[in-house]
């Protein structure tokens, strides 16, 4: 059993089994997702025996550090962790004006194959844990030690594909008794599986969800991401509406702009008519070159003019800063990069 993926009342409950007091899952609780700590060791206010029980029924699951990159330029850290199985996942700390955001993955490796992503190369291996998700987060906290106020789940992998594991986190995350990070602080990126989104949007958690859109119309998106394939782009967006009818949370819209392919006037007038009306927010990136791909991110001309018909349409639009350029700050690079030099 993986203690630290456990809601407290299902604490209490292995507890209980254990022929322990229902207050002892709250000191455990506390010491795992309040003080942060790697061991049962740690945990002074339990009986040594106990200790030793749970070490061996229910041995931690923690995150070791195999590679850190600090960017020169904005401060920006890039963490390659080390899972229990020796598989390679990465995460991102960003330090913004606001707060310290961690980007996080959510499998290993991703089955998404969308053709601009460096993370897909390889496809998926398996799903991450919960605590392997949290502990990103509670490894970085420790390291950098400084608090963590946002988090965006936006690595490797598709959140959506990993469901159960997504929101079992979230719900985690946000505790009282734990972090107790706001739910309206954390973002989630997806490609866009509409059953996910809707079962997503009835969980009432009052998160930010994100839309890898990349494109204006169905037939570009099918050349950028292959899931656009398997969901019509209409039904992606009826199933991303419903989400900002029930939860009240302004949608946002993730897109990568990649040189001679979505990136013309003409991409950005029907993108305004596709989304004018709506409460949304649009984030345009400079796509990241990637050795396996001959795409160009687009100039700094393009990308203004983009912007600037957007908003004729009164859409609210970013670009977003590029952090840690210098240190393969993408999604998938670093970690890309490592198994490339252990092979």
């Amino acid at each position: 059993m993986d203690i630290k993926s456990l809601y407290m009342d299902e604490l209490v409950e292995t507890m209980k089994n254990m022929g322990q007091p229902a207050f002892r899952a709250k000191q455990i609780y506390n010491w795992l997702h309040a003080k942060l700590v790697e061991s049962y060791d740690e945990m002074l206010n339990l009986p040594k025996d106990l200790r030793n029980n749970l070490k061996e029924h229910y041995p931690l699951k923690t995150l070791e550090v195999v590679d850190k990159l600090v960017s020169q330029k904005d401060g920006t850290s890039k963490y390659l962790f080390s899972l229990n199985d020796d598989r390679i996942i990465e995460s991102v700390l960003m330090k913004y004006h606001h707060g310290n955001s961690v980007c996080i993955s959510s499998q290993v490796g991703c089955r998404m194959g969308c053709t601009f992503c460096a993370s897909t190369i390889g496809g998926k291996e398996r799903d991450l844990t919960a605590s392997e998700m949290l502990d990103q987060i509670y490894r970085i906290s420790v390291m950098s030690k400084e608090r963590v106020s946002n988090v965006v789940v936006m690595g490797t992998g598709e959140p959506l594909d990993n469901y159960d594991n997504l929101v079992r986190f979230i719900r985690i995350l946000t505790d009282s008794q734990g972090l107790n990070i706001s739910a309206r602080n954390i973002t989630v990126s997806t490609c866009g599986i509409p059953d996910k989104i809707y079962r997503l949007a009835d969980e009432g958690l009052p998160i930010t969800l994100a839309l890898s859109l990349h494109a204006p119309n169905n037939e570009i998106r099918k050349k950028l991401m292959p899931i656009a394939r398997q969901y019509e782009l209409s039904d992606v967006l009826e199933a991303f509406y419903y989400y900002y009818e029930k939860t009240g949370r302004r949608l946002t819209f993730e897109y990568s702009l990649v040189e001679g392919i979505n990136d013309e006037e003409e991409h950005a007038l029907e993108l305004g008519e596709l989304l004018k009306g709506y409460n949304c927010h649009v984030n345009l990136i400079p796509v990241n070159p990637i050795k396996e791909r001959n795409y160009r991110k687009s100039d700094g001309h393009k990308i203004l003019k983009f912007k600037n018909i957007l908003e004729k349409y009164r859409i609210n639009v970013t670009i977003r800063r590029e952090m840690g350029s210098d240190i393969n700050a993408a999604c998938g690079q670093l970690r890309k990069s490592y198994l490339d030099r252990g092979k």
